[in-house]
């Protein structure tokens, strides 16, 4: 019988992670990349794997992650939101965890749009009296 792999969506803003988790010692493959080489940054690498050190699950899963959209940060965020939900496929006990951390609920934050007659969402153009 083949392995289980537990697979979840995570998104922020235009970033969308698609994010399968299966037993293993800890590797991660982002877009065919290790995660050092894919989030040089220290902070977006505890970003990452903030969901599986706060379940005491830090090197028991291999991680194998699609992400597409947003900028760097931001797929960071949608890979830690992606690994969370994947937990919860796994085991639904760990939700109170996460829910605590505020780690399954998707970041709602998006940028405006801009608004015709003004330069940008809320800035307007430059008024000049005379």
């Amino acid at each position: 019988m083949p392995e289980r792999r537990y697979y979840a969506t995570g998104k922020r803003k235009t970033a969308v992670a698609r994010v399968w988790i299966k037993p293993g010692s800890g590797n991660f493959l982002i877009n065919g990349r290790t995660l050092d080489d894919y989030f040089p940054m220290e902070e977006l690498k505890i970003m990452v794997n903030k969901p599986l050190m706060i379940t005491g699950n830090l090197g028991k899963f291999d991680v194998i992650a699609n992400i597409q959209g947003g900028g760097i940060p931001a797929q960071a965020w949608a890979l830690g939101h992606g690994i969370a939900k994947a937990l919860l496929e796994y085991n639904s006990n760990l939700r109170t965890i996460l829910k605590k951390q505020g780690l399954i609920t998707r970041d709602p934050r998006a940028k405006e749009r801009k608004k015709y007659g003004k330069r940008a969402a809320r800035a307007s153009f430059q008024f000049s009296k005379r």
